[in-house]
């Protein structure tokens, strides 16, 4: 009998002077670029949520400015089907320094210049958001 599991998760981009600022994540393929944020938890909304984590894992306060849209991805792995969704959020730093994460699922946190983005080593969800971010679709679905 194969495993579900599903997995509810908010992430914020945040996009200034054509940079973004992400968190390596420390994942069993190996650390990869994502976007701040994480898990939601038993009765959280996803707005604070993406506000919270964003917090844990760069240092910065934001606030939410709008909402990019939802990433649904179903993978099928060896003993299990590992269902992501995601909630992403476009926001804007309004306190806090940067700083990394200690002890948590992600080790640092950085700026990058947009254009190196696709040299990164980075999740799929990231590709995502910054297609949300730049079509704004009015589902908020990207296909």
């Amino acid at each position: 009998m194969r495993v579900q599991k599903q997995r509810v998760a908010a992430y914020g981009v945040c996009i200034e002077d054509e940079r973004i600022l992400l968190a390596r994540w420390l994942g069993p393929d190996g650390k990869k670029w994502i976007l701040p944020g994480g898990g939601i938890d038993h009765g959280e909304h996803p707005h604070d949520a993406v506000i919270r984590e964003f917090e844990e894992e760069t240092g910065h306060d934001i606030e939410v400015e709008r909402l990019l849209g939802i990433d649904s991805e179903l993978r099928h792995e060896a003993e299990r089907d590992y269902h992501a969704l995601r909630v992403l959020y476009e926001v804007r730093i309004v306190g806090g320094e940067l700083r990394d994460e200690v002890g948590g699922s992600t080790d640092q946190a950085k700026w990058f210049d947009l254009g190196d983005v696709p040299d990164l080593p980075r999740v799929r969800s990231l590709d995502v958001a910054l297609g949300l971010f730049r079509t704004s679709p009015p589902a908020g679905i990207l296909r």
